[in-house]
């Protein structure tokens, strides 16, 4: 019961054909590809320039989200802490139903 069972490889049935022969094929060589042409050189710099303005922004948007998530954050821990605070208070108020029985 407790040993497994190792399938058993299925055998083909009816009609098996011989394996099909490859030939193998001629390799003709083409017309040779001209060499790449030599690319210039970009001339390299910061890709992203920030102003003041842009920078300001940006300082703005990240507060934004830090204090979105964070507002967040704190009110589902609220919510649990409500939560097991109703539990535990349900629980006080059954035990002493069915401790005056």
């Amino acid at each position: 019961m407790f040993r497994p069972k190792v399938p058993t490889m299925p055998q083909p049935t009816g009609l098996v054909s011989p394996p099909a022969v490859v030939e193998p094929t001629t390799i003709t060589p083409g017309a040779p590809t001209p060499p790449p042409a030599p690319i210039a050189p970009v001339p390299t710099g910061p890709a992203v320039r920030l102003t003041p303005g842009t920078a300001l922004a940006l300082v703005g948007g990240g507060t934004a989200v830090v204090l979105v998530v964070g507002a967040v954050l704190v009110s589902m821990l609220l919510a649990v802490a409500l939560t097991a605070t109703s539990v535990a208070v349900c629980a006080v108020v059954m035990r002493s139903v069915l401790t005056r029985r």
